[in-house]
């Protein structure tokens, strides 16, 4: 985080965050872990990902996630998603299951979401690193202040975007959103301890581009190219 790596679109509107008390103590915090030998999840020039692949201008759905996977090359800097060549996580298997029922969408072999990202779905988890092997290790530790902030922003700056928000965690994190200015979509997490209460069976992707369609926005291609 010595450098940071944000998109223009999202830096001018963000740059006073990285001034503020809190990121000086989630920097001091992150080279800690590096300097104590602890990898950290995603590599540094990945942390901001989501933000590289899909500027504010061209923000369309939200789906927001908790952490990223804190397993050796499988967080990138997309919420649910994994490097091509990286086992598919269970709760992603329920997204690409509801994706096909919804849509008759044939699940790709991979669990890369770039596409989706580059397609204006920002990938956003709450918290943007993890030390490797040890779930939800940087909570507490800033990044969810950024991330409030980074949500308020598309509140405020961007008109008509769909947010997803799956399980009770980004339900509160999305209570800040105007949902007569937005289309709100929520639903169980698809993890597989809660995609049976309602996940499956949502209907968000196809509810998603129908909201889109209707305030003359071209719907989002939810397929995925192959690995």
């Amino acid at each position: 985080m010595s450098t940071i790596q944000l998109e223009a679109s999202w830096l001018a509107p963000l740059a006073d965050e990285f001034q503020q008390p809190y990121m000086h103590a989630l920097r001091d915090f992150l080279q800690q872990e590096k300097h104590s030998g602890v990898s950290v999840f995603p590599p540094g020039p990945e942390i901001f990902n989501a933000f590289a692949h899909t500027p504010l201008h061209k923000v369309k759905v939200v789906i927001l996630g908790q952490d990223p996977y804190h397993g050796p090359g499988q967080a990138h800097g997309l919420c649910f998603s994994v490097r091509p060549g990286v086992a598919i996580p269970p709760s992603l298997q329920n997204i690409y299951k509801e994706i096909q029922r919804d849509l008759g969408i044939t699940p790709p072999g991979h669990g890369n979401l770039t596409a989706w990202a580059d397609r204006g779905v920002l990938l956003l988890n709450s918290v943007l690193t993890v030390a490797a092997n040890r779930a939800a290790s940087h909570r507490g530790k800033g990044w969810e202040t950024f991330t409030d902030r980074v949500v308020e922003l598309v509140n405020r700056e961007r008109e008509n975007v769909v947010f997803m928000l799956w399980g009770s965690y980004a339900q509160r994190k999305g209570a800040v959103i105007d949902s007569r200015r937005h289309c709100v979509l929520q639903a169980p997490h698809p993890s597989p301890l809660s995609a049976h209460r309602g996940f499956i069976g949502c209907g968000h992707f196809s509810a998603a581009n129908a909201y889109l369609q209707a305030q003359g926005q071209a719907p989002v291609d939810w397929a995925l190219p192959p690995a």
